[in-house]
């Protein structure tokens, strides 16, 4: 009877690599509210056509995002990026100001 061989095997372990994340949503729109301590609510407009008539009518969303730059006032226009939940209602935060 023939003797079984044993062959070790060794494995090479590659080092992880983390993938580049995917950028999340980058909006802009007027500030409309700044009543919270480190939250604003930003005004966002883009247009919509009707799928049956094909008239373009405006639609307006309130989103709420971490302000972290102290100088803003109502009205002015920023850019706000997508991140992790900051909070139940939060998952926005201010990129940069621009004018109003």
């Amino acid at each position: 009877m023939p003797k079984l061989e044993k062959k070790i095997i060794s494995k090479t372990i590659e080092p992880k690599v983390s993938k580049p994340q995917k950028s999340g949503k980058i909006l802009s729109g007027k500030v409309f509210s700044m009543l919270m301590n480190k939250t604003i609510v930003v005004d966002i407009e883009r247009s919509k056509t009707h799928r049956l008539y094909g008239k373009s009518f405006k639609v307006n969303t309130k989103i709420k995002a971490r302000n972290d730059l102290e100088n803003l006032n109502i009205g002015d226009i920023v850019t706000i990026s997508e991140t992790k939940p900051i909070s139940k209602e939060v998952f926005f935060k201010v990129v940069k100001i621009g004018s109003k």
